[in-house]
């Protein structure tokens, strides 16, 4: 999954990566040349006393030190840039992935783990691709590079190098493959302290209304014990690495200075070589480290890899039409032909058989207890999930076979939890129409009772919105969102329990106010209240996902048990009558 990952999101940067290459690869020579100039320096320069000799050796190492700072830098930027495009480009294909998924794909994976998709697990992608443009890239041309100078300084001694590397890289083997199930742990705690985190910070509100902060506290504790648990776990290994590598190293420079001094005290071998060929040890035992660094890195990108991967591979259940219609003669006819609908893993349907027809310039109203499938029957039609049953029909044409951008274009929709977006009132209002006026903001506040509260607050249309809404009562969330579906001006209005956080008498107002603007619409209200279905041109009443009873309000008093039981939960026999 990495390696797809990678070879898909790195794609367009690789010109970038070879001009990585090509830099590392002379800053690393130029890292290889500076101890065979430094040996010269010595048995030739300090040996003989030629100082002319060592001032022009020590030029010579100057220039090699500048080249190689140079390279190191660019290689450096040019890394840099492409690993921040590459966590651009794959935050921005998650992101739209999952913008596309339908209300099932979200909770299937769930919102605390697929914002922890889009952010930590890219970071994680995108650490490594930064450490392997600085650090991976130059480990093997060094590794190489030293072992061949090395050998071109004395022969004798590389029986230390066969000694030392394979021990480094079977010990460091041993703590990585210790470390692979905590990093694929690691992820899946996170994901859970999110879920808790945001959970709590969510329904704050009610946390403290049940004085709950107690439990609360034990829960994110437990959570957060387990993510602790598993990073001590794994940062255990991590600390064990550089000890054992230190530990390596110094035992490998050891066994330099002793055989070597040897060789040198028997005239086998110069000073300068022997402090040349030191040097190389510890640059090729520094490589080793280095590859095994990134070797740590992997494991858990290639978790985060897998994770990101899974989010990219899914198909939303609601995907757009092969052959999309991208133009309808009707304007805002929506019709429910025998749909059925069931949710994944479900015993029993949500909906079952329904049937019936909304109009243009008609209000229908779908009424039923707690359960009976409203929302579930609203949402099919903006597509949130698609009928299993039947067919939803917008201007006479399925709505699985509608152009979605002309689907979504139609329809101006408040749903049941309604949500504001950080910014301003203004802000919120323009979200389905970019380029509405002042004035037809104003009247759209004015039509969902909202133009009172909003001028009287000290910016008026320009008064900040916190995230959700949140400095804002519920019912003045409704209004706003209302009065955004307004703006929009669409052929096809779908409010959805819109009306619940208002009283009766501005409910009242407010659907009398849209009586003129919307009469040229299709308007559908899902209600609790009888007082908001009371004026509907039909009333759609469901039970258990079925219809049992269609007509006015009158009618159904006559003909329909179950909005009859309603009716008398809500209402007296006057105000029914």
């Amino acid at each position: 999954m990495l390696l797809r990952v990678l070879k898909e999101y790195l794609a367009r940067y690789r010109v970038w990566l070879w001009y990585v290459v090509a830099l590392q690869l002379v800053g690393t020579m130029a890292s290889l040349y500076l101890p065979s100039l430094n040996a010269d320096i010595i048995d030739i320069g300090v040996a003989r006393g030629d100082t002319g000799f060592i001032v022009r050796t020590g030029g010579w190492m100057l220039l090699v030190s500048l080249i190689q700072i140079a390279c190191a830098v660019v290689a450096v930027f040019f890394g840099a840039k492409t690993a921040m495009g590459f966590g651009r480009d794959l935050r921005a294909g998650v992101f739209h992935r999952v913008g596309s998924f339908s209300s099932r794909e979200v909770s299937r994976f769930g919102a605390p783990s697929l914002i922890t998709r889009v952010t930590n697990d890219v970071q994680q992608i995108q650490l490594l691709v930064m450490m392997t443009t600085t650090m991976m890239v130059a480990a093997p041309i060094m590794m190489v590079g030293g072992v061949i100078m090395a050998l071109r300084e004395d022969v004798a001694l590389s029986w230390l190098l066969v000694v030392s590397v394979p021990i480094l890289f079977v010990g460091l083997g041993f703590i990585i493959r210790r470390m692979v199930p905590g990093f694929q742990l690691l992820q899946t705690r996170i994901d859970d302290v999110n879920r808790v985190l945001r959970e709590q910070i969510t329904g704050i509100r009610v946390v403290r209304a049940f004085v709950r902060e107690p439990f609360e506290t034990d829960r994110f504790g437990k959570a957060n014990a387990e993510l602790t648990e598993v990073s001590t776990r794994t940062g255990r290994y991590m600390a064990a690495m550089f000890p054992f590598i230190l530990f390596v190293m110094n035992l490998s420079v050891i066994g330099v200075l002793w055989f070597g001094g040897h060789r040198v005290d028997d005239g086998l071998m110069e000073v300068g070589a022997l402090t040349a060929y030191m040097n190389y040890v510890m640059q090729i035992l520094m490589a080793v480290m280095m590859a095994t660094f990134m070797l740590m890195m992997i494991p858990r990108a290639a978790v985060s890899a897998e994770r990101i991967r899974e989010v990219l591979d899914t198909e939303s259940s609601v995907a757009p039409p092969t052959d999309p219609v991208t133009s309808v003669s009707a304007r805002g006819e929506v019709d429910f032909d025998r749909v059925s609908f069931a949710y994944p893993g479900a015993d029993d349907p949500v909906l079952c058989d329904v049937s019936f027809s909304a109009r243009p310039g008609q209000t229908t109203a779908i009424i039923g207890s707690t359960g009976s499938g409203k929302t579930t029957l609203l949402n099919l039609v903006p597509r949130l999930f698609d009928a299993t049953g039947g067919a939803v029909r917008v201007d006479g044409v399925d709505v699985r076979r509608l152009d979605q951008d002309l689907l979504w274009s139609k329809i101006g929709i408040v749903p049941q939890k309604t949500y504001l977006f950080t910014g301003t009132i203004a802000s919120n209002l323009r979200y389905g129409k970019p380029d509405a006026t002042d004035e037809e903001l104003w009247a759209a506040l004015t039509i969902a009772q909202a133009r009172d509260f909003v001028s009287a607050l000290a910016d008026g249309l320009d008064a900040p919105i916190a995230q959700g809404g949140s400095n804002l009562s519920g019912g003045q969330r409704q209004r706003i969102a209302i009065a955004r579906a307004l703006v929009r001006e669409p052929e096809i209005y779908l409010f959805d329990d819109s009306f619940s956080a208002l009283d009766v008498a501005t409910d009242a107002r407010l659907r009398a106010a849209l009586r003129p603007t919307t009469r040229d619409a299709t308007v559908i209200i899902v209600a609790q209240r009888v007082s908001t279905v009371l004026d509907a041109d039909q009333v759609v009443v469901l039970e258990d996902g079925r219809i049992v009873g269609l007509g006015t309000h009158a009618e159904l008093l006559e003909t329909c048990p179950t909005y009859q039981e309603i009716v008398a939960s809500q209402l007296s026999a006057e105000e029914a009558a």
